[in-house]
């Protein structure tokens, strides 16, 4: 038999394992989080155990590295073997230890999801916290609700480091310096090219930023009464101020009657992508016991895709709701002709890009007028104002970026490490926000990226950097309109029907006609202080 038909048949007996138990995995991870049930969470540790062990096996490794790869003719096959290749190495290991390490992040992924904050003797969600910093003017509330978003930190800190530090030992068994590299190998990213690229935009636009955060502190100033060197985090409208202040830009008024569910299934079908099928199997309004962030998934890469979201009519779960359904309808249209392998994104940036995008059609002028009834007038008025938010959202949101991954590398380097102090050190060099006094809490474990979502942040940064670059292509092509369907043939053809086909920047390449370009995303940042 040849190499080329002993590795189909390989393939054709992995699959047969791997595809019911993967589906099986996702539809209990589903339960979980959208229930929080014992049961379910139970049921979705014994699952992802099994998955873990079945690409923990020794032999099946040394059968995929040992298999000469120059006999696989065939594209497709070749690039199966590098993804299998990828799955096996990211799990071999102890199996007591994959065990640990499996159970962990299913217990702190239960914890995040039944956490709700304390703030005055009340529970209070996610929501609510975020209601009282963009509105409340009351500074001790404002503090309290602050210190209330950060409670979960305290309740899932110790548990981070003690799964950081079996994720390194294993990593290590196999030759890493820790698990940070090794899951940057198998992204097929080159760590020092991604290490430039983050100095370079940290160059770039720290004069941007300094303009922008000396403006923001005489603003904040201003509305608390506070002289400048006084703002404190709780100051700020985000708790991470990952986002920008609200300013003279609030678009809830326009989606307080509205309902987010149909905006999204227009404008989706407007531009050729329909999700209606993906709206009906998704949970999307808030209730106890359910997470209360927002994630799209794909349980069989057969069709069934679900988005979980916590909607309250407002701007902010409209920019949401566009998001997510940006990542289903990526998962939907990818090719159903590719191997089963295959049938998902290029890569985490990449659908990132397309997300990011959807989301920022909320800002257009021609978006609002059709979708949310704003008249034509006023829409370029708040058009106007929208694309000097949109534009502070991608500055502010890249500084907060840059921590998120300056502290992740940290992490891994050094989980037993002054974590509290470095994470503050961190969010005064990038976001000049200045740390409370006598602050000392595990506030960097309240941002649920960093366990569950590891080595993952990059990925929106990078992200935002394909989508403008994606954008240009767009006006180039004349289908840059929010709802036109040449867009969603582009989309469709260009970016999400090849799944995982070639490696990312090979992706971007012949989805753009060239490769990763950050000049498109720079040229953006100009506006946040030119304007």
């Amino acid at each position: 038999m040849s190499t080329e038909d002993s590795f189909r048949q390989f393939l054709q007996q992995h699959l047969v394992v791997i595809e019911p138990l993967s589906c099986e995995a996702a539809r209990a991870s589903w339960e979980m989080q959208t229930t929080g049930s014992p049961e379910a969470m139970e049921r979705a540790r014994k699952l992802r155990t099994e998955l873990a062990l079945i690409y923990a096996d020794k032999e099946t490794y040394r059968y995929l590295k040992e298999l000469p790869v120059e006999a696989l003719s065939d594209p497709l096959l070749k690039r199966q073997h590098t993804l299998l290749l990828h799955a096996y190495l990211s799990r071999q290991g102890d199996e007591e230890t994959l065990k640990e390490i499996v159970a962990l992040e299913v217990e702190i992924a239960d914890i995040y999801n039944h956490h709700r904050a304390r703030l005055r003797g009340q529970e209070v969600s996610d929501n609510e916290l975020e209601q009282i910093l963009i509105h409340s003017r009351d500074e001790a509330l404002r503090k309290e609700a602050w210190e209330a978003s950060k409670q979960v930190g305290a309740a899932v800190a110790d548990r981070i480091r003690r799964l950081v530090a079996l994720r390194n030992q294993e990593a290590q068994k196999l030759g890493y310096p820790n698990y940070y590299t090794l899951r940057i190998e198998l992204q097929e990213i080159d760590l020092q090219w991604l290490d430039a690229l983050m100095e370079e935009l940290t160059r770039l636009s720290e004069p941007l930023w300094n303009l922008y955060r000396d403006a923001l502190d005489e603003q904040l100033a201003k509305r608390y009464g506070v002289p400048p060197e006084a703002i404190r985090p709780w100051h700020h409208a985000n708790r991470f101020f990952q986002a920008p202040e609200p300013s003279g830009l609030n678009l809830d008024p326009y989606f307080a009657d509205k309902n987010l569910e149909a905006i999204t299934a227009r404008f989706y079908a407007d531009i050729g992508l329909p999700i209606e099928d993906i709206l009906a199997r998704s949970d999307l309004y808030e209730r106890a016991g359910k997470c209360q962030h927002a994630f799209c998934t794909d349980i069989d890469r057969r069709g069934d895709i679900r988005v979980l979201c916590n909607c309250r009519p407002n701007a902010r779960w409209m920019n949401t709701m566009l998001h997510e359904f940006g990542h289903a309808a990526y998962d939907k249209y990818i090719s159903p002709e590719l191997p089963y392998l295959l049938r998902r994104p290029a890569h985490t940036m990449t659908t990132e890009a397309m997300a990011l995008w959807a989301g920022s059609r909320i800002h257009q002028p021609e978006w609002l007028t059709t979708y949310a009834n704003v008249p034509v007038q006023t829409a370029e008025t708040i058009g106007q104002n929208a694309r000097i938010y949109e534009a502070q959202s991608l500055l502010v949101f890249m500084r907060w970026c840059l921590v998120m991954y300056h502290f992740e590398r940290a992490l891994y380097e050094n989980p037993e490490g002054d974590l509290n102090t470095l994470w503050w050190d961190l969010v005064e060099r990038y976001q000049r926000v200045r740390r409370p006094e006598g602050r000392d809490a595990p506030d960097w474990a309240a941002k649920i990226h960093v366990a569950t979502a590891s080595v993952y942040y990059h990925n929106y940064l990078l992200g935002h950097l394909i989508a403008a670059q994606v954008e240009k292509q767009l006006e180039e092509l004349g289908c840059a309109s929010t709802f036109n369907p040449a867009l969603g043939d582009y989309l469709r053809e260009r970016l999400f029907a090849p799944g995982a086909l070639w490696p990312w920047e090979e992706w971007l390449r012949r989805a753009t006609g060239e490769p990763l370009n950050p000049h498109y995303f720079v040229q953006q940042l100009q506006e946040a202080i030119q304007n």
